[in-house]
């Protein structure tokens, strides 16, 4: 397990150059993130994965290279390993009840990365685990009761009446999701601190390819395991003890009626299927424009989609792609999302705060930085999660 510690830099920043937050409003105090030791370059996972399935029908091969040229992925992790296989090798045959054996992979593996990011997150924040007061904890990739929330504060040594609330296959709006929760908790339990985790693993969703299921090619392709932590808190602490890095100003969620069976997904004896509708993205295309001028009227902000940031969960190049033309965003609006996708794969609900580093970073290395942005991700529903944020970097 690598854990990744985010960058603290924010703390060393003058003061001057800190926006104030507004009281009594949430706050990102911290974020961290971790991943498995399994590093998969792009360019190699062809003939990983057709020598891992025994798949031997070319014609598939060819279509996953295409694929994997398509995402712009370059790097992605992952919790399958050749140990794994060795001693699970019907997680490799079509057909084979394999729930039960990928929940023993799964569920540790998650808990695990859960808690690097966790410790990660902790140490920027800069206080101790015991002065967190609510667990928020998102994950598509596991099931068992208790829950991973549960494993996890036990590992991290919470107190034992923390507030927990625990977030299952929301996919890939989790993330958002999960802000949304802890906002809201943040801001009506004055001087509680919210550990916010998200944790995914495409263990699940391993199989040998079949013509008959075109999608799990692009899972193959596109998806990445990993896990990511926020510390949610309104009115930070003085004197430096907390370094607020986005306010969550206004949060908001909506579905899109009769849209239910574009993202499908099955749990079943073999695993996890899923299935992505062809109009996935022309769905979001004519719906998102509205969604995000609702977001921005909440703080009074105009149409100016191109005066704000963006950090928007990177699903793949052609949602990234629509939302740029029918916004007319700039290309480097959206440039943080589509490196973290570059740098990471599609890590599910996990992704969001990849992006959200990536623009905390740039706004620290430009001079006047934009005040405001939106976060959005999207997911089974149609469902669209924005939260409006406010930079205090």
């Amino acid at each position: 397990m690598s854990r990744v510690d985010a960058n603290g830099s924010a703390k060393s920043r003058p003061a001057s150059t800190k926006r104030s937050p507004t009281p009594g409003k949430a706050t990102i105090l911290a974020i961290g993130k971790a991943f498995p030791s399994q590093v998969i370059p792009q360019e190699c996972l062809v003939e990983g994965f057709i020598r891992d399935t025994k798949c031997e029908d070319a014609s598939i091969k060819e279509k996953l290279e295409r694929l994997c040229k398509t995402t712009t992925v370059k790097t992605r992790y992952t919790v399958m390993s050749k140990e794994i296989l060795d001693k699970y090798p019907e997680l490799a045959r079509e057909g084979s009840p394999t729930l039960n054996q990928r929940l023993e992979i799964a569920n540790p593996a998650v808990t695990e990365m859960a808690l690097q990011a966790s410790l990660s997150c902790i140490k920027q924040w800069g206080r101790p685990p015991g002065h967190i007061t609510h667990l928020v904890y998102v994950s598509s990739s596991e099931l068992r009761l208790p829950g991973g929330d549960l494993h996890l504060a036990t590992r991290l040594g919470l107190r034992s009446n923390v507030g927990r609330v625990m977030l299952y296959f929301l996919g890939c709006y989790g993330g958002v999701t999960g802000l949304r929760v802890a906002k809201d908790i943040a801001e009506n339990n004055p001087g509680s601190r919210v550990l916010l985790t998200t944790s995914e693993t495409t263990i699940l969703g391993f199989r040998p390819p079949n013509n008959a299921r075109p999608y799990d090619l692009v899972g193959a392709a596109l998806f990445g395991d990993g896990a990511a932590a926020a510390i949610i808190g309104a009115d930070p602490l003085p004197s430096h003890e907390e370094s607020p890095l986005m306010e969550l100003s206004h949060a908001s969620q909506r579905f899109l009626p009769g849209t239910h069976d574009v993202i499908d997904g099955r749990l079943s004896d073999e695993g996890i299927y899923f299935k992505l509708g062809r109009d996935l993205p022309q769905k979001i295309e004519a719906n998102i424009e509205e969604f995000c001028k609702g977001l921005m009227a909440m703080a009074g902000l105009g149409e100016g989609f191109n005066d704000v940031f963006w950090a928007v969960h990177p699903g793949g190049p052609a949602i990234m792609n629509k939302l740029e033309n029918v916004l007319k965003l700039r290309s480097d609006k959206l440039e943080c999302s589509r490196k973290a996708l570059m740098d990471y794969g599609n890590v599910s609900s996990n992704t969001i705060f990849y992006v959200i580093e990536n623009m905390r970073d740039e706004l620290m290395k430009r001079e006047g930085g934009e005040e405001w942005g939106l976060a959005l991700a999207f997911g089974p529903g149609i469902t669209f999660e924005g939260i409006l944020m406010r930079s205090l970097s």
